[in-house]
């Protein structure tokens, strides 16, 4: 599974589960159900090398003004989220800025956007179903142990009302 047919897959299971994160994981995993398990681990080696990118200090501080707070494991589940809602989405906040999330995300519903935990085990989900095994190591290189970037004081909400205006208008009103 090379790069594009992973985006394909992430649109189409968001599409058709209308933006649900929980729907969208239940239907990648059938998705992967139709493929062969060498196929499968493609897909996660995708997610997983998209997940760590992800580890970043930018985007904790654009999670933080979205979800209202994000924790280390809110984070996590954040970056899974982010990936699920597709590549325009997802590199738009990588290589932009994180603020464009503002522009980037048409609707967000704060009981069910932000939290894509469940992405995260589709992949390990349909492995373990086709092969009766667990997912063996991806042979990818593993997260760094500290966000990349500049470091933010994620409780100072002066300091991430600056760095994203745009989050900041329209998700805390002010």
């Amino acid at each position: 599974m090379d790069e594009t047919e992973f985006w394909e897959l992430v649109d189409a299971t968001r599409e058709a589960a209308e933006g649900d994160p929980e729907d969208q994981a239940d239907l990648l995993v059938e998705r992967l159900l139709q493929l062969d398990p060498d196929s499968v681990l493609d897909f996660a080696r995708h997610f997983e090398s998209r997940y760590n990118r992800a580890y970043r200090w930018d985007l904790w501080g654009a999670a933080r003004v979205l979800l209202d707070g994000a924790g280390e494991d809110g984070f996590d589940f954040f970056r899974c989220w982010l990936i699920g809602q597709g590549r325009e989405v997802f590199e738009g906040a990588l290589h932009g800025d994180p603020d464009s999330l503002a522009d980037l995300l048409d609707d967000f519903d704060d009981e069910i956007d932000g939290d894509g935990e469940e992405l995260g085990y589709a992949a390990d989900e349909a492995y373990e179903q086709l092969t009766g095994t667990v997912t063996p190591d991806l042979g990818i290189p593993p997260a760094p142990a500290e966000p990349e970037g500049t470091p933010l004081d994620l409780a100072d909400e002066g300091a991430l009302a600056d760095r994203f205006p745009k989050l900041w208008q329209r998700f805390k009103g002010g």
